[in-house]
């Protein structure tokens, strides 16, 4: 009977195997070990290779290694080897993880791709990017958004505000009049990109707020869709096209056109809640703090350890944990606020040290990313929002000046100033 190999122990024994001298053929190019969609393993390498018998040979006795490590979820030896015009190799790189030199991982994904890298944008130092992410929603990010760009303009910044939850677009309506909502929307950008349109749509899709225009700086919004939401579902279901780029390079030019076309000084990016690619693309691929919202709720920290031991186990926690920062959403307005903030300082503390930090070491000199538990500039230290009965009621987000919302939002935005060294004191 053919040995059960599950899926969660492949990666572990190829790496394994990999480690053994002799393991690869010496002086190959760029190999490539690519896990396709049922969770089967082959290899690929440069065609230019291809007729060099020792290579093939020492390929061919890799794959019946995989094949006899991994059982079914490795191709038989004479199915295994692959052997790609070079051209077609490269860019897969850019979806790969390097587990030794000059061998890379791929995962073929039906969803959640974007989760395994993080690319820095081709971008000059311009704009502090803030992206507003929770594995749930319900949270209150769009309030969130809407509070922090009265509050940032309030005291002289630029802000653009970005609708990236096409699913559940709220930020339009939550922020402005109907009468003052753009022509387009995000959505609009990128299907008429794909005829080669977007430009038409940028001058019309951003609009600045009536309620943003007495303050010290600017407010300018680009929602989801625009006054008109149209065929809505059917320029959903286009959107995430990987054409004529990869979807995720497509919106780092989104918000670079946006950038120049409102030269803001921050920029606030709603991400789609869960562990979706297209909250991936906001949270890896856009060089932004992230704002991790939460609630003391075992199945949100429990959804928050898979996404960060994800990180851990790909070897990308020394990249993501310094844009990270929680915040306690909807903290309640009770008497034992106090206890509650206590045990979820020490759940998040827990779950950053589990995952993200670094561990203890007898190097006194030795420079580690971690944090005490009470610690108040750290990555697990809560900035938290008060849940009022003025947020349950709904109050208006198009009338800010000392309402219950912004009352709630006073010690959350005391402590994102100071954190992100933006001014702390009201006018």
């Amino acid at each position: 009977m053919t040995q059960f190999v599950p899926f969660d122990s492949i990666l572990e024994r190829v790496v394994g195997l990999l480690e053994a001298p002799g393991a690869l053929p010496a002086d190959i190019p760029n190999l490539f070990l690519i896990r396709d969609l049922f969770g089967k393993v082959r290899l690929s390498i440069s065609d230019a290779v291809a007729n060099d018998r020792a290579v093939r040979d020492g390929l061919t006795t890799l794959a019946a290694a995989l094949h006899g490590a991994l059982g079914v979820h490795a191709y038989p030896p004479d199915d295994a080897l692959l052997f790609v015009d070079e051209a077609l190799l490269n860019p897969l790189e850019y979806a790969a993880r390097e587990i030794r030199p000059g061998v890379y991982w791929i995962d073929r994904l039906v969803t959640g791709g974007n989760w395994w890298t993080i690319r820095a944008p081709d971008k000059a130092q311009g704009a502090n990017r803030f992206a507003l992410y929770s594995v749930k929603g319900g949270v209150g990010r769009t309030t969130t958004a809407a509070v922090l760009a009265w509050h940032l303009a309030h005291n002289g910044e630029r802000v653009l505000v970005v609708d990236l939850d096409l699913e559940s677009p709220g930020l339009s309506s939550a922020m402005l009049d109907a009468r003052e909502r753009p022509e387009f929307g995000v959505t609009d950008w990128f299907v008429e990109g794909l005829v080669g349109q977007s430009d038409r749509v940028l001058t019309e899709m951003t609009v600045s707020p009536t309620w943003a225009l007495d303050l010290e700086g600017e407010v300018h919004l680009a929602p989801a869709h625009g006054r008109e939401p149209g065929e809505y579902l059917a320029k959903l279901g286009r959107v995430y096209m990987d054409a004529p780029e990869p979807w995720v390079i497509r919106l780092e030019q989104l918000v670079q056109c946006l950038e120049e076309r409102c030269n803001p000084t921050v920029v606030l990016l709603e991400s789609r809640s869960g562990l979706h690619d297209i909250a991936a693309a906001t949270v890896m691929n856009l060089d932004a703090q992230v704002l991790l919202f939460a609630t003391d709720s075992a199945s949100t920290w429990d959804d928050y350890d898979i996404l960060f031991r994800h990180w851990q186990i790909n070897n990308l926690a020394t990249r993501i944990r310094e844009k990270l920062a929680i915040v306690s959403a909807l903290t309640p307005d009770t008497g034992d606020v106090h206890d509650y903030l206590a045990r979820f300082r020490e759940r998040s503390w827990t779950l950053f040290q589990d995952c993200l930090y670094d561990e203890a070491s007898d190097d006194l000199s030795a420079d580690r990313f971690s944090f005490d538990l009470n610690d108040e500039d750290a990555p697990h230290d809560p900035l938290h929002i008060t849940w009022t009965l003025g947020l349950a009621a709904g109050a208006s987000l198009r009338n800010l000046e000392q309402t219950s919302v912004t009352l709630a939002y006073t010690r959350f935005l005391n402590r994102f100033a100071r954190r992100f060294g933006f001014r702390a004191e009201d006018k």
